[in-house]
């Protein structure tokens, strides 16, 4: 195992780990405070710059500014340029494949969380 590996624990990995232990609506209250730790304080938004400049905070420092950019585009979902809260939560659980497979089960009225 490579030392980026062992120093950094993936998000996909985390985040039903976090699901399971918090229930749903801890989840959202620990989804709610990273954005706070993410989101410009002027805009209530998360952009690009308020994404750069606190992604080190949160073990993410090593990203490019295009990984970055890419973040912010994959999530907005109408189009501004900038993450709501309501954008931020919706792509961390999208970026959890094993948490969608878990809600896609919930739906089916499999409780798996």
């Amino acid at each position: 195992m490579g030392a980026d590996r062992v120093s950094s624990v993936q998000f996909e990995d985390f985040l039903p780990t976090m699901a399971r232990k918090l229930g749903a609506e801890g989840l959202i209250q620990e989804l709610c405070k990273g954005f706070q730790l993410l989101m410009d304080p002027r805009t209530g938004r998360i952009t690009f710059q308020s994404l750069k400049r606190n992604a080190a905070r949160l073990g993410l420092g090593e990203l490019q500014e295009d990984e970055l950019s890419e973040m912010i585009r994959e999530g907005d979902m109408d189009g501004d340029g900038v993450l709501d809260q309501t954008e931020f939560c919706i792509l961390m659980v999208r970026l959890s494949p094993e948490l969608m497979e878990a809600v896609t089960l919930t739906r089916g009225n499999v409780d798996v969380i």
